[in-house]
C-alpha cells in the first residue's frame, strides 16, 4: 500500500516499477490509513508473511549441512536492531544458519526485521535452550567452533580461518561469550583495533569477521 499523495515522487515511483517487476500488488491508500498500520512507514507499507518457523536444538543434528557450511551463534544479543544487522550480515554473506537463545536474546520482533532487510524471512533460525548443547551438537555435525572474544590472543590476521563447516560464535553486546559456551569453542580470535575505540558492536564484529576472515580465506572465497 502507498499514501496516494506520495506516489508522485521519484522514489515512490521506483517503489512502484520494483513492485509491478515482482508481481507485486499496489493499493493507493490514504496516508491517515497506513498510519494505523506504522508509526514510520514513508508513504508505503508492505504485507508479507511472517519469517519462517524458528527451528530447534534437535534440528542442528538433522540438517542438511554443506560440506562447507557456515553458521553464526549469538550468545545473548539482545538489542532487536542487533539481531537483524547480525542476521543481514549473516545472509549476505551465504551463512547456512543462525542460531540464538530462547531466553536472555532479542526475539525476532518487526524492529529486528526492519533491521535485517528482510534477511530474517530468508536465513533459517534455530532458537536454543542451552547454546552450549548446541555447541556439542554442532561439533557432533563435524563443525568447528570459533568464538569472537576481544581477549583472545590470536586476531583474525594471526589464525587462518578453519577449512570446512564452521560456527563462529559472537557473544553479549557488554559482556561477551559466556564462559561455557567459551569454554567449548575450538578456538577464540579477536579483531585487530588499530583507533582509540576499544571494541565494535556485536553486528559490526560479526561481519568484520564474515567478511574479512571466513569469507576472504582462499578456500572459500574461491567458491563466490
Amino acid at each position: 500500500m502507498i499514501a496516494k499523495e506520495a506516489r508522485r515522487g521519484p522514489a515512490m515511483r521506483d517503489v512502484v516499477e520494483a513492485a509491478g517487476a515482482a508481481d507485486v500488488g499496489i493499493d493507493e491508500v490514504d496516508r491517515r490509513t497506513l498510519d494505523e498500520l506504522a508509526a514510520d512507514h514513508r508513504g508505503v507499507v508492505a504485507r508479507v508473511r511472517a519469517p519462517v518457523a524458528a527451528l530447534t536444538e534437535r534440528d542442528l543434528s538433522t540438517f542438511d549441512w554443506a560440506d562447507d557450511a557456515i553458521v553464526v551463534m549469538l550468545d545473548g544479543v539482545e538489542d532487536p536492531q542487533n539481531l537483524g544487522a547480525a542476521a543481514r550480515s549473516a545472509e549476505a554473506s551465504g551463512v547456512s544458519m543462525l542460531i540464538t537463545r530462547t531466553r536472555r536474546s532479542a526475539p525476532v520482533t518487526p524492529a529486528a526485521v526492519r533491521a535485517s532487510a528482510g534477511a530474517l524471512s530468508h536465513l533459517p533460525h534455530a532458537r536454543v535452550a542451552n547454546l552450549t548443547r548446541a555447541v556439542e551438537r554442532l561439533h557432533d555435525a563435524g563443525f568447528t567452533v570459533a568464538g569472537l572474544d576481544e581477549r583472545a590472543d590470536d586476531t583474525i590476521y594471526d589464525r587462518p580461518c578453519p577449512d570446512g563447516r564452521l560456527a563462529l560464535v559472537v557473544g553479549n553486546e557488554g559482556a561477551g561469550m559466556s564462559r561455557l559456551v567459551r569454554e567449548h569453542c575450538d578456538l577464540l580470535v579477536s579483531l585487530p583495533m588499530r583507533g582509540k575505540v576499544g571494541s565494535l558492536n556485536a553486528a559490526a564484529s560479526l561481519a568484520a569477521v564474515l567478511y574479512g576472515w571466513v569469507v576472504a580465506s582462499p578456500h572459500r572465497r574461491n567458491g563466490i
